[in-house]
């Protein structure tokens, strides 16, 4: 699970949209309040279709929407609040702000964020950097540590890696 640099990392190869939906499932255990993800990757990548498998681990069975043209999803689940974030149509950072969203880094939610290079230098720091790419029909994940937490976290939902 580390690399050279120490900074615990999780990879796998998900063949398909099932995988990536078990993928989530397995995120969702040791998922705790003030948690930060980035979900980074390229159009169609998979990252709502990772949170929809994520909900799911925690128990939610309703409708799961990429945040587009609404810029967050909010789901109340028991012990958080989860904000799923897609900053896709921001062309300000500065808009981040302006949505009232400063609050979500106060420690009581978890918050997924796509497309965080959008609000550069106004979001929260994250814990873990999620990074999905197209590999043919399949995708590949990288899960990384920035933050102790966030090692914490990674070290108890993703092994053996």
């Amino acid at each position: 699970m580390h690399e050279n640099n120490d900074t615990p990392r999780c990879r796998r190869h998900l063949p398909d949209e099932t995988a990536t939906l078990a993928f989530g499932v397995q995120l969702a255990r040791g998922l705790t309040p003030g948690l930060t993800f980035y979900l980074e990757g390229d159009l169609g990548a998979g990252k709502t279709t990772l949170v929809r498998g994520l909900l799911r681990g925690l128990g939610y069975t309703g409708r799961v929407k990429s945040p587009t043209y609404t810029l967050v999803e909010t789901y109340g689940l028991p012990g958080f609040e989860l904000y799923h974030f897609d900053l896709y149509r921001m062309h300000d950072p500065r808009e981040w702000l302006d949505a009232g969203f400063r609050e979500v880094s106060d420690g009581r939610a978890v918050s997924l964020i796509e497309w965080p290079e959008k609000a550069v230098g106004w979001l929260p720091q994250p814990d873990v950097i999620i990074r999905l790419a197209i590999a043919d029909d399949a995708r590949e994940i990288e899960c990384q540590a920035t933050s102790a937490r966030g090692a914490h976290y990674l070290e108890a939902c993703c092994t053996p890696c």
